[in-house]
């Protein structure tokens, strides 16, 4: 599991958040970046992170991980991790509704 990025817990949100994107942009594990994806991904749901987001340039972020091999990265690009009585779609239930 990838450990939580190392921060001064005085940076506050943008500092958080832009650790968040260096660890994801720097990591060569799979789990780390799936991690990361899916926390800033659940960052995204709240509106107070909106410009934070936009100054580091998540949203691009979002966009280049659809095209990784890696379909959980995909998953997490498109929407979080479902909770377990889950709203979201999942990747089978998307592909379906697209192929039709």
């Amino acid at each position: 599991m990838a450990q939580k990025p190392k921060v001064d817990p005085h940076v506050g949100r943008l500092g958080y958040l832009q650790a968040l994107v260096t660890e994801f942009q720097e990591t060569q594990s799979q789990d780390a970046k799936e991690q990361v994806l899916a926390n800033l991904a659940n960052f995204a749901y709240d509106p107070s992170n909106y410009e934070y987001l936009r100054q580091l340039q998540v949203l691009d972020l979002f966009l280049d991980s659809l095209s990784e091999e890696n379909e959980t990265l995909v998953e997490f690009a498109i929407a979080p991790p479902r909770p377990k009585h889950g709203s979201f779609l999942s990747m089978e239930s998307l592909r379906g509704t697209l192929c039709r």
